[in-house]
């Protein structure tokens, strides 16, 4: 009997722990809406993001470079923080835009995605930001081949969606314009 395990065990000093372990939020068999031509909007997604975050490191380093010009070498010394403002910068943008109201990247709102948790709770500034760097080094690691993952499970979760618990899906207004298609398909 549970109950009896527990009152031994409890009567023993020891630590009892409950797990509740939640279920997937997110079905692709009773959904699929929400996971319909994900992969490839999600593509376009980081191409947007990427611009985002290269455009103000290039006008961050054309200035280092007019700057040193000017002080005759002197401010090309400034090229060293040019790396780590750079990562800085990646954690605070992926951070802030996954963690806020729309779990989403500029890049994923121009393509209607958002990020939750496998329980369907929205992301958070943490998450958001160790979702990069967990996307950084697994594509790092463990050479691009690894976004084939994505291909071989339902969710079409990639290996740092899966260490992470998260899932990227296609927003409400978006999966619900695609529940209307995908109604109308089958009723005509």
């Amino acid at each position: 009997d549970r109950h009896w395990l527990r009152y031994n065990a409890m009567a023993a000093g020891a630590c009892v722990m409950s797990i509740d372990v939640k279920p997937h939020a997110y079905d692709p068999a009773t959904q699929p809406e929400l996971f319909e031509g994900v992969l490839a909007r999600r593509v376009v997604a980081f191409v947007i993001d990427f611009i985002i975050l290269a455009v103000p490191v290039l006008l961050a380093a054309m200035f280092i470079f007019a700057f040193g010009i000017v002080t005759l070498g002197l401010g090309f010394a400034l090229y060293w923080l040019l790396s780590p403002a750079t990562v800085i910068w990646a954690l605070l943008y992926f951070g802030g835009t996954l963690g806020g109201p729309n779990s989403a990247t500029i890049g994923m709102r121009v393509m209607d995605l958002e990020m939750r948790t496998w329980y369907g709770a929205p992301a958070y500034f943490v998450l958001g930001a160790v979702h990069a760097i967990a996307f950084w080094f697994t594509v790092s690691f463990f050479t691009p081949f690894v976004l084939l993952v994505a291909f071989f499970n339902q969710r079409r979760r990639l290996l740092h969606d899966i260490l992470l618990g998260t899932v990227i899906i296609n927003n409400a207004s978006r999966a619900s314009m695609l529940r209307g298609s995908m109604q109308g398909a089958r009723a005509g």
